[in-house]
């Protein structure tokens, strides 16, 4: 199938990209590079063995994204484009209505000026907001607590509304929980831009020496260790995730939200504890007051991903710190 990426060489796009490639589809990458790098493209392209098409450009052009749908015969869209940080979110929230609300809108358009009616998106657990029981299942309430939640459920209500109104679309919604890790290779994994507001890749910056210590939000939480726990899922389930949810949108009409998670619940110790295993280095530490907002514990049930799509999540804790370390130590190395 012909898969057009957006925001494609992100984290969780990038990623996806060498699952669909190595499954014989052919992809086509858009991103606008605002929190992704050029580079990333060489190292898909060294991973999958194929030369991928790549438009630096924004999804909020319509022209560009008709010229591309059209030229490459799309016949599939994930869209994975949009701004993903929370506390950002609050301090600039038109930016984030902007991108990630009407470079939506714009994408469907284009999508339905050249006839192309399959659609992942990439949602987030966060659209759930304060849990009213736990595992969060696809039933819970929906309640943001964050503008960035906010633009994700608005896509949603929009996609839905779509497809009431349009019975040929295929859409799937992919509500991710926490990604972590990175690519077996070692060649991809999470980059981001200044100071990384995700636990993962904070403690790498740490242990790679480019930060002083880990800050812990909080450890008197209600939990086992008194910091906060969250459904950690390597970023090659969650790619496994979207292989198969294409598959799912190729043969179904209609809308569905679909979580991605792992089921289990791990600290902040647990991750810092696996991490220091992988790394053989122990990561400093320093506790502060909880950050507003912090939820104490939240985690999937997943068991629609598995009857509707075929899919669960399969690697653990320590894989995922593994690989994340893997992905550091080239970093360091090319680094020097």
């Amino acid at each position: 199938m012909n898969i057009l990426l957006t925001g494609g060489l992100g984290f969780i796009g990038s990623h996806t990209a060498t699952v669909l490639a190595a499954e014989g589809h052919e992809v086509v990458i858009i991103d606008n590079l605002c929190n992704s790098q050029r580079q990333t493209l060489d190292s898909l392209e060294s991973i999958t063995g194929k030369e991928l098409p790549f438009y630096e450009g924004d999804v909020r052009d319509a022209p560009l994204l008709k010229e591309i749908l059209q030229k490459h015969h799309i016949e599939c869209v994930i869209h994975f484009a949009g701004l993903k940080s929370v506390a950002e979110s609050g301090t600039d929230p038109l930016k984030y209505f902007d991108n990630n609300v009407g470079g939506s809108i714009v994408l469907i358009e284009a999508m339905q000026a050249t006839n192309v009616k399959k659609l992942i998106f990439s949602s987030s657990a966060t659209v759930y907001g304060e849990p009213q029981y736990l595992p969060y299942d696809e039933d819970h309430p929906l309640a943001p607590m964050n503008v960035y939640g906010r633009t994700k459920l608005q896509v949603e209500e929009i996609l839905q509304d779509l497809s009431k109104s349009d019975l040929d679309w295929s859409i799937v919604c992919l509500r991710y929980f926490n990604p972590i890790g990175a690519h077996e290779s070692g060649l991809i994994g999470e980059l981001p831009q200044g100071i990384p507001n995700n636990l993962m890749p904070y403690i790498c910056q740490v242990v790679s020496g480019k930060l002083p210590h880990l800050n812990v939000f909080g450890d008197d939480y209600d939990t086992k260790d008194g910091t906060g726990e969250r459904d950690y899922i390597h970023v090659m389930d969650l790619a496994d995730g979207h292989a198969a949810a294409l598959e799912f949108v190729d043969k179904h009409k209609g809308w569905e939200a679909v979580n991605l998670g792992t089921g289990i619940a791990y600290s902040v110790y647990d991750l810092v504890s696996a991490f220091e295993k992988s790394s053989n280095q122990t990561i400093p530490k320093v506790v502060k007051e909880r950050r507003i907002g912090d939820l104490p514990i939240y985690y999937a049930k997943a068991d629609k991903a598995l009857v509707m799509l075929g899919w669960k999540a399969k690697r653990d804790l320590q894989s995922m710190c593994d690989s994340s370390w893997k992905y550091q130590e080239q970093l360091l190395k090319l680094a020097k």
